[in-house]
C-alpha cells in the first residue's frame, strides 16, 4: 500500500501546472465577447430591419451625392457649350509680316487712295491702337521653295498699306478662297464701306471682265449683287480715254452720273472733247471735279463759250489736299472740306475764323 502512495507521489511531481491560465508569469488570453443576440423571434426581426434600413441609407447618401456632381457637371457642361456657340462661325485671326502680304490683281485702289486726308486718319487710329483693331482677309500663296508663306489681298488694302508705313504687323484672316470669290468679297465689302470712288469700281469690274472672270455684264452683276444699269455706269467711267480722266483733278472725283454726259460728248465731238481735256489737263489743281465735267460734257456743243475757268483754290495740309474753295457762277463762294478733316466740335472755331476773315476784308484799306 505505502509502494502505491509513493508511486503517485512521483507523478504528481512531475505534473507542470505554470502553462494553465490564471497562473502567476502567465498572461490570459483575450477573449472576444459575443454580440448580445436577440433572445426572442420578434428581436431578431428588428435587428435585421435595423441593418436593412441602415444600408439603404447608405445607399440613398451615396446616390444622393452622386446626384449632385453629376448636376454640377451638367451645369459646367451648359456653359462651356454656351461661351462656345458665342464663337460659332468665327474665323482665327493671325498677325503677319505685311511685307508678305501683295495687293491682289483684282485690286481696286487707286494709288491716290493712299494720299487722301481720309488714309491719314485711318493711318493715326491704327498707330494709336498699335495695329489694325479690324482684320483684313487674306488668302495664300504659292512660294518660292524655302521662302516664307505670301499671301495675297482679298479685301484691307488701305489697312495693309497702313501697317506696312507704320512698320506693324497687320492682323488678317486666312481663307482659302478662288479668283471669282475673292473677287466678289473685295467688291462687297468696299461698296459696303461707301468709300470706293465710282471710277475705282468700274476699274475693277472692267479688269474682271477681261481676265474672264465672268463671262458678260450680265453675270458679273448677278454675282455682285448690283444693278445692270450701275455696273454699266461704273464700266464707261472706266472706259473713257485717259486724257479725259486726266482732266480731273483725281479720277477719284468721278461719278456715276457723269458717265453718259461725258461718253456722249467724247462720241459725238472726240477731238474737240480731247482737245478741251488736254487744256484743263495744264491747270490741274485749279478747276474744280465740277467745272471739268461741265466743260468736257459741253464741249463742241453750240453756243458753249470759251473756257475761262472760274476761281478756285485746295486746301493743302502738309501736301495732302483737305479740301476746296470755289466761286460758282454767280459768285458766291463755297468752301468744301474733306470728311474726318474737321470734327464736329471743331466747327465753331471754324465759323469764328471764317467770321474774322470776313471782318478783316470789310475793314478800310489805310
Amino acid at each position: 500500500m505505502a509502494t502505491r502512495e509513493n508511486k503517485l507521489s512521483v507523478k504528481a511531481a512531475r505534473l507542470n501546472f505554470s502553462g494553465l491560465p490564471g497562473m502567476p508569469g502567465v498572461e490570459a488570453t483575450p477573449v472576444a465577447e459575443a454580440a448580445p443576440r436577440p433572445k426572442t423571434a420578434p428581436g431578431a426581426m428588428m435587428a435585421y430591419a435595423n441593418d436593412a434600413r441602415s444600408e439603404l441609407l447608405k445607399e440613398n447618401e451615396e446616390l444622393r451625392l452622386r446626384a449632385a456632381e453629376a448636376a454640377s457637371l451638367k451645369n459646367q457642361l451648359g456653359d462651356a457649350l454656351g461661351d462656345l456657340q458665342q464663337w460659332e462661325g468665327a474665323k482665327a485671326t493671325r498677325s503677319i509680316d505685311p511685307h508678305l502680304v501683295i495687293r491682289s490683281r483684282f485690286a481696286n485702289r487707286h494709288e491716290l487712295s493712299f494720299s487722301t486726308a481720309e488714309f491719314q486718319q485711318l493711318k493715326s487710329e491704327i498707330a494709336s491702337a498699335g495695329g489694325n483693331v479690324q482684320p483684313i482677309k487674306v488668302r495664300a500663296i504659292a512660294a518660292a521653295q524655302d521662302a516664307p508663306a505670301s499671301y495675297e489681298i482679298v479685301f484691307g488694302h488701305r489697312r495693309h498699306q497702313a501697317c506696312l508705313e507704320l512698320g506693324l504687323p497687320v492682323l488678317a484672316v486666312v481663307e482659302n478662297l478662288d479668283d471669282r470669290t475673292l473677287f466678289v468679297e473685295m467688291d462687297r465689302e468696299n461698296r459696303a464701306r461707301k468709300d470706293l470712288s465710282a471710277w475705282e469700281q468700274g476699274v475693277m469690274y472692267r479688269r474682271a471682265l477681261k481676265q474672264g472672270l465672268f463671262p458678260s455684264n450680265r453675270r458679273l452683276a448677278e454675282a455682285i449683287g448690283v444693278d445692270l444699269s450701275a455696273l454699266g455706269k461704273a464700266l464707261a467711267l472706266a472706259d473713257l480715254p485717259e486724257a479725259l480722266v486726266n482732266a480731273f483733278p483725281s479720277p477719284l472725283d468721278l461719278q456715276f452720273r457723269w458717265a453718259k454726259p461725258l461718253a456722249d460728248a467724247y462720241s459725238a465731238h472726240p477731238e474737240v472733247v480731247l482737245q478741251r481735256a488736254r487744256d484743263l489737263a495744264k491747270q490741274k489743281g485749279k478747276v474744280t471735279a465740277k467745272a471739268v465735267f461741265e466743260q468736257l460734257s459741253q464741249a463742241g456743243t453750240k453756243g458753249v463759250e470759251p473756257f475761262h475757268p472760274l476761281p478756285t483754290c485746295r486746301l493743302e495740309v502738309d501736301g495732302l489736299a483737305v479740301g476746296v474753295i470755289e466761286m460758282t457762277p454767280k459768285g458766291a463762294i463755297t468752301v468744301s472740306i474733306d470728311a474726318g478733316v474737321v470734327p464736329g466740335e471743331s466747327l465753331p472755331r471754324l465759323g469764328r475764323a471764317m467770321e474774322d476773315f470776313i471782318r478783316m476784308l470789310q475793314k478800310p484799306q489805310p
